[in-house]
């Protein structure tokens, strides 16, 4: 297998923690406690490994050994978390053919916990959509997508709290406006809502409901030339949020960018390139008030 790991370790108190109301080292229900995040973004279709004649990433990448690698890291740690920011579907003839089931049914094998809707999940429409999101068995967190007048009405969660060896994980989705990337017919009446306000609103809510980490999952797309929101305004312009899984850009990063929010208190951003490549990986040690990152070439 050619796999490529990157590798960096950070010391969360000499950052101030993760979050001004979360003092890991002074609360003793966390002693001993852990948390791997596992996360994806913009696979894109990509069934299969690359090929061994592709002059950039030969023979990597494929669901079967991102399959194999999540069953080993799982078997190594106690309380993982597998999520995804978004374009799942297009980019291969298997989306073509099977029109998303595919892609959902691999994902539910895989155990995926939760993923947000990216721009190309919208391609074969809403209806197309809830198709093949039947096959799911993992929920989809959108929060600025507001579906109540489509056939997406309750199809997805605005947030959702996860609980891990007694953490409380608090997730929320954030979308890219669909206007210009995706046809109106396939996002039909969906309600764009500001991506910024509902982000503080969202993360305020899983504070006060005792979430002890707050992510996001979004794909609005690493940074711009532009004034067009991105992770890095994102993370500038809100509270509570301790760490933003991207996509959207196919942004490769090495290590996992530390931005200060509204409150200049640490954000981390991160985001895996594309075609699932790279499985990112962040440990969380509660007890050490340490964070270590690892992106993994599949």
């Amino acid at each position: 297998m050619n796999r490529r790991h990157f590798i960096s370790t950070t010391g969360l108190a000499t950052l101030g923690a993760l979050s001004g109301s979360l003092e890991l080292k002074a609360q003793p229900m966390y002693r001993g406690k852990k948390l791997t995040i596992l996360h994806t973004n913009d696979t894109h279709s990509n069934i299969d490994p690359f090929p061994l004649s592709h002059a950039k990433y030969p023979g990597m990448g494929g669901v079967a050994k991102r399959a194999a690698l999540i069953e080993k890291i799982r078997s190594e740690e106690e309380h993982v978390l597998l999520l995804d920011s978004g374009d799942i579907f297009q980019g291969t003839p298997y989306f073509n053919r099977y029109r998303g089931v595919l892609e959902m049914k691999l994902m539910s094998a895989m155990q995926y916990d939760a993923a947000t809707m990216g721009n190309h999940d919208f391609d074969i429409g809403l209806e197309g959509f809830k198709n093949a999101q039947k096959f799911a068995n993992f929920p989809f967190v959108c929060s600025n997508y507001d579906f109540k007048d489509t056939v997406l009405q309750g199809a997805t969660l605005p947030h959702l709290i996860l609980k891990k060896g007694g953490l409380r994980i608090g997730l929320f989705g954030i979308g890219v406006n669909l206007k210009g990337l995706v046809g109106k017919s396939n996002y039909g009446n969906t309600n764009y809502l500001d991506p910024i306000a509902i982000a503080n609103e969202t993360a305020a809510y899983l504070k006060d409901k005792g979430c002890d980490l707050i992510l996001c999952l979004s794909h609005l797309g690493f940074e711009y030339a532009s004034n067009q929101i991105s992770d890095k305004v994102l993370a500038a312009q809100t509270s509570n949020i301790h760490l933003i899984l991207g996509g959207h850009t196919h942004t490769f990063l090495e290590k996992p960018l530390l931005m200060e929010n509204r409150d200049k208190k640490p954000v981390l951003i991160n985001q895996t390139g594309w075609a699932g490549l790279f499985l990112g990986r962040i440990d969380i040690d509660f007890q050490k008030a340490l964070f270590s990152h690892k992106m993994l070439g599949i």
